[in-house]
């Protein structure tokens, strides 16, 4: 019974404070932007970097694994 009190007190709050929040006035403000990113070039880094792993799983890929050795039993 005292959680049914409790889950009731809980409502009735929140009823009474859903008006004031309501007229609470939240603006956000942007900060002001300093310099530029030190990120701005590394996109072709990037870039080549991706590009070198796709040609080094292509050649993993395609690679016949033709190794003469004997297997012994």
């Amino acid at each position: 019974m005292k959680f049914r009190n409790l889950a009731a007190a809980t409502a009735a709050l929140g009823l009474v404070t859903a008006p004031a929040i309501a007229q609470a006035n939240f603006d956000r403000a942007s900060a002001p932007v300093e310099g530029e990113s030190e990120l701005a070039g590394s996109s072709l880094i990037i870039a080549l970097l991706a590009a070198a792993a796709v040609v080094g799983g292509i050649i993993i890929a395609v690679d016949d694994n033709d190794d003469d050795l004997p297997i012994s039993a």
